[in-house]
């Protein structure tokens, strides 16, 4: 009996060989361009790809990698504005006023990888991009890119598609000396991609925070910053700060903070000019500094939680060289602010020491005694509930091993190695039946759920102590590991499933304040969102809807191997999309109106959460004060209140069945 036997997926024993031979030869080794292996690997270039729809996606790293570069030439102080034109939300166009890229190597130094003048420091000092792969990144993943270099009376003008070169012309020119680039994403990979415009405002509106004189024009609106880092500050802070923001410039550092009545910490770092959503040793250096220079100047023994708490900072810096732990730039790795001199810790540390404890001496009275107070509420508040919190843990512990309330997810988004972490998410949801049919239907690689016993607490004007002494809060924050802040939130997509009735809409409302109120990060970063379920489903039978192109339409968006249905279903999330899909599938479509999520079959509920799941982001904006909303909303029946629902009341009558299927 031979000895390399091989079995099918049966188990049967079969001749085929597990492995056919293959050649291995010359023929089979590949050399790929430059422009191929960034379109063959765009993931170790710009992360991930994406749609537009997220603030990390590829296509704000390409418009990002253009920008740099106009960035670095304001820096070594050459031009002071840049025009950025965004059309149809799908191409770019940025024109800067600089010294213009040199034009006999404009070709490589948009087509070659590690080409680029920021190898030299004396051309460029402090600068984001050093390692040469920027824009020929934008190059490669355009289906058209386009670069102008103005130099001294004349400009050069190279066409390329996909990365391949497809015109090179120079001519004389009268403009003002700079670069010009163009491009369009290429749509066979950024799939259905659009740029969203608060996403592009807040990136730019970041890189004037950082760069005072610098004007940027975004389809002709004006962005400009006179105060940097405090400016920052204000325009994204919720809540009033306790004292006047605290602002210091050094030489390659700038920092900005003040403290709030919100729980928790908020940062926001930069390194050359660069976002650093992920912080860095900056970052973690300002965390640390800045909490002993204000133990050491009141010469208590605080906890260094203590004086965060409430915390809201901005720092910058200007690093020689740096280096970030991806293409994406968005953590610095750096441990050296130039090529073996001083660390950032101690660079950093030393600014603090000095400039901070120089300003409470100087403003006691408007600053340092208003920060001691809330350095002891917030000591206060966390010894009252001490042994709360120890109980409570242990609870969440054992709950952990066997939570009821919790349908984990293989994927996290906390495990930084997996691709599809960005994709992992978990529903919040009230009653046994909606939490079962979303259970049943969900992805169990990447859709965790969470479900509530009825209507939670509402928190409003409640303690953290609250969070501990609640099991259902205590269990959801266990859920989402964030009681330490978000370094190890499990889940990037925290959605609230909740029926589209008003106790639906209460039970929205109750979960959205307990982040509001103590883990407002959550919804500052972007990571809670509200399910969006239909509220009608339309169906008829194929035989009975005369509209031939309907059902073209419904059978093009089967899924490879889906049969063919009976009936042709239309799910509707509005009373326009009713009355469209009663105009498609007539005459006498069969209507249903859903009065909950556990009305929805399993079988149904999958179209829901799938990839064209509807999400509707929860968002926090300047003008959003949180807590006069959260006083409005959820503090005591005031008449204001009172008397808005008076003027506003709508009593809607029931329909006859027969009315609604009219």
């Amino acid at each position: 009996m031979p000895d390399d036997k091989n079995f099918n997926t049966a188990g049967q024993e079969t001749n085929a060989p597990a492995h056919p031979s293959v050649d291995y030869n010359d023929d089979n080794i590949r050399h790929l361009s430059d422009m191929e292996h960034v379109r063959t690997r765009p993931g170790m270039y710009i992360g991930r790809l994406g749609d537009g729809n997220l603030p990390e996606d590829g296509i704000y790293v390409l418009l990002k990698e253009v920008i740099d570069n106009s960035i670095d030439e304001f820096k070594m102080n050459a031009g002071d504005r840049i025009e950025v034109d965004i059309d149809d939300n799908l191409q770019v166009a940025v024109r800067d006023y600089g010294r213009g890229i040199p034009q006999g190597k404009l070709v490589e130094a948009v087509s070659v990888l590690n080409t680029g003048g920021k190898y030299d420091s004396k051309a460029f000092h402090k600068s984001v991009g050093l390692n040469g792969v920027g824009v020929k990144a934008v190059n490669a993943l355009s289906s058209r890119f386009e670069v102008r270099s103005f130099r001294d009376g004349t400009v050069r003008s190279l066409v390329f598609e996909r990365g391949n070169l497809q015109s090179d012309v120079t001519t004389e020119t009268h403009d003002e000396n700079g670069t010009y680039i163009f491009f369009r994403p290429d749509d066979t990979l950024f799939k259905n991609y659009q740029f969203h415009d608060e996403f592009v405002e807040t990136m730019l509106r970041n890189y004037t925070y950082l760069n005072s004189g610098l004007t940027i024009m975004y389809n002709g609106r004006r962005i400009k910053s006179r105060n940097g880092l405090e400016d920052l500050l204000n325009d994204n802070m919720t809540v009033e700060g306790l004292y006047p923001i605290v602002h210091i410039k050094g030489e390659d550092i700038e920092v900005a903070f003040t403290h709030t009545n919100q729980y928790g910490e908020e940062y926001h770092s930069f390194v050359n000019g660069q976002h650093t959503t992920q912080g860095g040793t900056h970052q973690s250096a300002f965390k640390e500094h800045i909490a002993r220079t204000i133990k050491e100047f009141y010469d208590k023994n605080y906890e260094y939680t203590d004086i965060r708490n409430g915390i809201v900072a901005a720092i910058a810096i200007n690093v020689e060289e740096p280096v970030f732990e991806s293409q994406t730039k968005i953590k610095l790795g750096s441990t050296l602010m130039a090529p073996g001199g001083e660390t950032v810790n101690k660079y950093v540390g030393d600014f603090l020491k000095r400039e901070v404890d120089n300003y409470l001496h100087i403003h006691k009275e408007d600053c340092a005694d208003i920060l001691e107070a809330k350095i002891k509420e917030s000591e206060h508040e966390r010894k009252a509930m001490a042994g709360v919190t120890k109980l409570a843990r242990e609870r969440a512990k054992k709950a952990n091993l066997h939570n009821r309330k919790l349908r984990d997810c293989r994927i996290h988004f906390s495990d930084t190695k997996d691709d599809r972490k960005e994709e992992s998410c978990i529903f919040i949801t009230e009653g046994d039946s909606a939490s079962g049919s979303i259970t049943k239907s969900r992805n169990v690689n990447t859709q965790a759920v969470f479900s509530l016993r009825g209507k939670p607490l509402n928190s409003f004007g409640l303690s953290k102590k609250v969070v501990y002494e609640n099991e259902e809060f205590n269990l959801l924050q266990a859920a989402l590991d964030i009681e330490d802040g978000l370094d190890n939130l499990r889940y990037n997509k925290v959605i609230v499933a909740t029926d589209a009735d008003v106790d639906g809409m209460h039970i929205r409302l109750l979960i959205i304040t307990f982040f509001l109120q103590f883990y407002p990060e959550l919804i500052k970063k972007g990571h809670v969102y509200v399910l969006q379920t239909p509220l009608f489903r339309v169906r008829n039978r194929r035989t009975k809807i005369k509209s031939k192109a309907v059902i073209a339409d419904a059978d093009g968006r089967l899924a490879p191997g889906e049969k063919k249905n009976d009936f042709i279903t239309r799910y509707c999330y509005s009373e326009d999309e009713r009355l469209h899909a009663i105009a498609d599938l007539g005459p006498d479509p069969e209507i249903t109106r859903f009065k909950g999520l556990g009305e929805i079959s399993p079988d149904e509920f999958v179209h829901f959460i799938g990839p064209d799941m509807r999400l509707e982001q929860v968002t926090l904006h300047k003008n959003d004060q949180v807590q006069k909303l959260l006083e409005y909303y959820m503090g005591k029946n005031t008449m204001e209140r009172q008397s808005f629902i008076i003027d506003n009341l709508v009593v809607e009558e029931d329909l006859a069945d027969e009315e609604i299927s009219a």
